[in-house]
């Protein structure tokens, strides 16, 4: 039988080993990813950054602790993310988390850093109060310094990586957006224009007689064009797809309005030909889906505005494996066409975004009964394009890069009055498409890297009913496989010590 001192040896021991491993594990912090999605593993484009970092970087995060659990969940993550790149770094990047708390001088830095504290909601008791918190971080390069305010979510990595790289390159890579064809002006895509400006220099760009003037821009997005292309301005993307550039093209087929008198028609502007003689046609109709968002209707008798399906507005969430469509979950699109590969072409070419499996089309002009009951036999079709990547000899080039859209306000918020708030994935969508044709660091796979909804909405009836009971069920079965074996492990050890010569 063990003595006394034994048994206090032996529950030292165990506690100095626990004190030495929390030691050890904040100093040299790793963990095994099991996602799917490896949302845990950094990126080889965030270890490449890492790796090659021009000059020593300091992190500094400012981040409340105890203000709310999902706050200190957060800086929990930021905390292991910022352990892992001074590893990668071997020393060249530092960091330090600082709880401000009470403590007015550490919160007069704070402030003078750039770091304003937030005002977030914490549940006391039955009510949700605001509270103050901190959670924001200084990054600085040398000269250079970069703020990050209000971290949360889970794009972690793309936000600190994307970051350090801004402050690694010199020369910003130009995206010019094309103007003169009754295009929407730069101001009014503000929240693409906010991600690009972490990579890119952005520019609207007119097209003249010389395509001299196109070719510094890396790629040339031209987002909903109104007015005709003369052909000479077409020649000039020949030219420019020919020297190897990357075209990105957003176009509406048809022109829509629904106040008043709803109706569409088709809208030509002489863009729809050029692409068709590359062999990629974006007809002019109008894809309609089952799964669609909705509009407001005023109804007789009732004082305010009823919901009702619209299927002229897809919501799409049937996305190819690639680089641009990579962890998004759903866009949404007004009045968009249909994308039909045509005729022999020497380019690869990807659907990246089809429509659901109930979905049809219907012929331009088309006056809309917004009220109209939509029947199964409405949507005989499935799987129609709105969106493609093309690859290869598109115009001469064996190295052309093209993406094209059948809708072109997608990711158009408007300007003023007119402006509104995008998902956050039709942004991310046209962002992804620029980085994919413009960017060579790989810093697109991190955008949307993170936890993706996996709705039950989509499953058997008959696998809800099971997962549900799993989830319910799965905790107290393992509890009472536990005690059954601590209850058995108890036995044992009373019928050993029932034998003769136990000591």
């Amino acid at each position: 039988m063990k003595t006394k001192s034994q048994i206090t040896y032996y529950l030292l021991l165990i506690f100095g080993i626990i004190i030495l491993v929390n030691i050890l594990s904040d100093r040299f912090f790793f963990r095994l990813d099991m996602t799917e999605d490896k949302r845990y593993t950094l990126s080889d484009a965030t270890k490449e950054i890492l790796i090659n970092l021009p000059q020593p970087v300091t992190i500094t995060a400012y981040f409340s602790e105890g203000a709310s659990p999902e706050l200190d969940r957060t800086r929990r993550k930021v905390k292991e993310l910022l352990v892992e790149y001074s590893n990668i770094s071997k020393g060249d990047l530092v960091f330090e988390m600082i709880d401000p708390g009470e403590n007015q001088e550490i919160i007069q830095q704070a402030q003078e850093d750039g770091i304003q504290p937030r005002l977030i909601p914490v549940q006391d008791k039955n009510l949700t109060v605001p509270k103050e918190a901190y959670l924001g971080a200084v990054i600085k390069m040398g000269r250079q310094k970069e703020v990050l305010t209000g971290i949360q979510g889970s794009e972690l990595e793309y936000l600190f990586s994307s970051t350090i790289k801004k402050m690694t390159v010199t020369d910003k890579p130009v995206i010019g957006f094309l103007q003169g064809h009754g295009e929407p002006r730069i101001q009014a895509m503000s929240q693409a224009q906010q991600l690009l400006s972490v990579m890119y220099e952005t520019e609207a760009v007119n097209q003249v007689d010389s395509v001299n003037e196109l070719m510094k821009y890396k790629t040339i997005a031209i987002v909903a064009p109104t007015d005709s292309f003369p052909p000479s301005h077409l020649n000039q993307l020949d030219e420019y797809l020919a020297a190897g550039n990357k075209l990105l093209i957003a176009i509406n087929r048809v022109d829509a309005r629904l106040r008043q008198n709803p109706y569409g028609e088709e809208l030509t502007t002489g863009l729809e030909g050029w692409l068709a003689e590359k062999g990629i046609t974006v007809e002019g109709n109008f894809v309609i889906d089952a799964q669609c968002g909705a509009v407001n209707v005023q109804q007789q008798g009732i004082p305010f505005p009823v919901q009702m399906s619209f299927p002229y507005l897809p919501r799409l969430s049937n996305f190819a494996d690639h680089p641009i469509t990579k962890g998004l979950e759903e866009v949404m699109m007004n009045f968009a066409s249909s994308i039909v590969l045509s005729g022999d072409t020497t380019f690869s070419y990807t659907p990246l975004v089809k429509t659901s499996d109930k979905t049809g089309t219907e012929a331009a002009p088309k006056y809309f009964n917004i009220q109209r009951e939509w029947m199964e036999s409405d949507f005989p079709l499935s799987n129609i394009p709105v969106a493609a990547a093309l690859e290869g000899n598109i115009a001469g080039s064996p190295n052309a890069q093209m993406v094209v859209f059948s809708d072109g306000d997608f990711a158009v918020n408007g300007e003023g009055q007119q402006g509104g708030q995008l998902p956050a994935d039709n942004v991310n969508l046209f962002v992804n498409a620029v980085d994919w044709l413009s960017d060579d660091t790989g810093l697109i796979e991190l955008r949307t890297k993170g936890a993706q909804m996996r709705p039950l909405d989509n499953v058997e009836q008959s696998r809800q009913t099971f997962l549900k009971y799993l989830n319910f069920f799965l905790p107290v079965i393992v509890v009472v496989i536990i005690g059954l074996i601590r209850l058995q492990m108890r036995q044992n050890l009373r019928v050993k010590r029932m034998e003769e010569g136990y000591v």
